[in-house]
């Protein structure tokens, strides 16, 4: 059972790697993320084992390397989600609760994942 599993899991991660291959970008942005330090959460720590960071982000490099894509890891330390994908301020006092993410320097009002990935996509652009 577990070794289906895990070929099950494997076999997802072939099919969205390529899936995203396929559309054909021209560079591909990835966080770097701290999954030791999320392995020390009890709870959620088989759950995190189970999605296979690592091998996810090894298919994506070997995939766009074999495929002309630029493949960039951004440092865990970059503040995308604590970053106004629009005028570029930094907040401080954001907490993981917080799902919207609104600038107190030019008022925007996003969701944090889309702010996070906007800036992922800007990131070594400017």
């Amino acid at each position: 059972l577990h070794r289906k599993l895990s070929k099950i899991r494997n076999n997802h991660i072939h099919q969205a790697t390529n899936k995203i291959i396929k559309l054909k970008p021209y560079r591909v942005v990835m966080e770097d993320l701290n999954v030791v330090g999320m392995m020390k959460n009890k709870h959620l720590a088989k759950a995190i084992a189970e999605q296979c960071f690592y091998e996810f982000t090894r298919q994506m490099k070997y995939k766009c390397e074999f495929n002309g894509i630029e493949f960039i890891q951004v440092d865990r330390f970059y503040p995308s989600s604590k970053t106004c994908s629009e005028c570029g301020s930094i907040k401080k006092d954001l907490k993981l609760s917080d799902r919207e993410y609104v600038c107190e320097e030019c008022g925007c009002v996003i969701d944090r994942d889309k702010n996070a990935s906007i800036n992922l996509g800007n990131y070594g652009l400017v």
